[in-house]
């Protein structure tokens, strides 16, 4: 019999350390600085998406609203591209979903290595942003990848970057976002262009919002 409760205390406590280890590697992962920088992104939209003054989201929508539907972070999908800025470029009018245009002027190009392949993603600026303080250093990437239509919006999706000091810049595609016409029709959303397809999977960031 004393075997017999040894056997048990031995049991409870190796899955005690078991519980344990796994704590301890959770701990890890919520206490890497860019997870943590993801997971307050994910905060910031869900905050964003409940308050009434700032969501997107119709009434109806809103007050059952509880969280968008995250992939989970992956640092994989955080890369630091070369940054090629294209100084030369004007200004051009950029399609939306509705008749209106939104003014672009390509920034800047960033080359990088995702999911072992090379791509290259054209960034933009908004000229008529440039005279708000907030926006003085804000760049714009859209971008369309393998997973829209399937697990994200068909139209594709959308990054804030700012203006980087050297010629790289990281391109964190954990905070990918849907644009706001994908939750209201009453926005004009730029349309993706062409050439920033990315012919791979970016499982990360935001998923494609189900209307229940």
């Amino acid at each position: 019999m004393k075997v017999y409760w040894l056997l048990i205390l031995v049991f409870i406590v190796s899955c005690g350390r078991g519980k344990k280890y796994h704590d301890e590697k959770e701990d890890v992962r919520s206490g890497s600085p860019e997870i943590a920088e993801i997971l307050e992104f994910q905060k910031e939209m869900n905050t964003t998406f409940q308050d009434p003054e700032t969501s997107p989201l119709p009434d109806r929508f809103r007050k059952d609203f509880e969280t968008l539907s995250f992939f989970e972070p992956n640092l994989s999908y955080r890369i630091e591209a070369k940054f090629e800025r294209t100084p030369e470029a004007v200004p051009f009018l950029m399609s939306t979903n509705t008749n209106e245009k939104s003014e672009e002027v390509l920034y800047g190009i960033a080359y990088f290595v995702l999911n072992g392949a090379e791509h290259q993603l054209e960034i933009y600026q908004t000229p008529g942003l440039l005279d708000q303080k907030k926006y003085e250093d804000y760049l714009f990437l859209p971008f369309l990848d393998d997973t829209n239509g399937v697990e994200t919006y068909a139209g594709g999706r959308y990054i804030d970057l700012t203006i980087p000091k050297g010629n790289s810049i990281v391109i964190d595609f954990n905070k990918a976002y849907n644009p706001y016409c994908v939750y209201n029709k009453k926005y004009s959303c730029p349309l993706v262009p062409k050439q920033n397809y990315l012919r791979t999977h970016v499982r990360a960031g935001v998923k494609d919002f189900k209307k229940e």
